[in-house]
């Protein structure tokens, strides 16, 4: 830069306030964006009350949260039977009751998506997995806990079909949608299952 650029610049500040404003912005849109950034996160969205489909949800978060991601899982609908303990009919409306009766009552009793037959299926398949020492759903739940799983029951669903609190495995989070998304709007990964 030439002496006589140089005290034009000196003479006419607004070049250089310019120049820190664009910098301003810039570091602005840049906080921006690293915030933005995912994170080692994976989401799933257990919809399905299937033996099947839960199995293979509790497989991805055990092993993602055994590579070290943080693993949020959002039961809602028939994905809240993989957390029932119990149906408990007192208190509920006809329809939440009638619910409680044709839906499972734990993870012992999910049926398997294709050939079930009045449960036989999910009984074949709990035995070839005990047969080749594959960890059953209950396993890998408890595996899930221990690696810091977080599981939200949804707090629609729950008041949609009637489950009290009392009728769902301990040390659970409670929440809405938005307590999931805000976990997977940070994830990598997001799966619905």
């Amino acid at each position: 830069m030439d002496a006589s650029a140089k005290v034009r610049l000196v003479a006419d500040p607004s070049p250089m306030q310019a120049l820190e404003e664009k910098l301003q912005d810039l570091e602005k849109r840049l906080e921006y964006v690293e915030g933005q950034v995912a994170e080692d996160r994976v989401a799933l969205v257990v919809f399905s009350g299937d033996l099947d489909r839960v199995l293979a949800s509790f497989i991805i978060a055990t092993g993602a949260a055994a590579m070290g991601q943080q693993v949020s899982m959002f039961f809602t609908f028939w994905g809240l039977s993989v957390l029932k303990k119990n149906s408990l009919l007192s208190g509920k409306t006809l329809f939440q009751k009638m619910m409680a009766l044709m839906s499972p009552g734990s993870s012992k009793n999910l049926p398997v998506s294709k050939m079930n037959y009045f449960g036989v299926g999910a009984k074949m398949m709990r035995s070839m997995m005990k047969k080749k020492n594959v960890s059953s759903l209950e396993e890998m739940i408890s595996l899930a806990r221990e690696l810091g799983v977080r599981m939200i029951a949804c707090e629609m669903s729950r008041d949609v079909f009637g489950i009290k609190e009392s009728e769902l495995v301990a040390d659970l989070e409670c929440g809405g949608v938005a307590s999931f998304l805000a976990d997977a709007l940070k994830s990598r990964t997001s799966l619905f299952i």
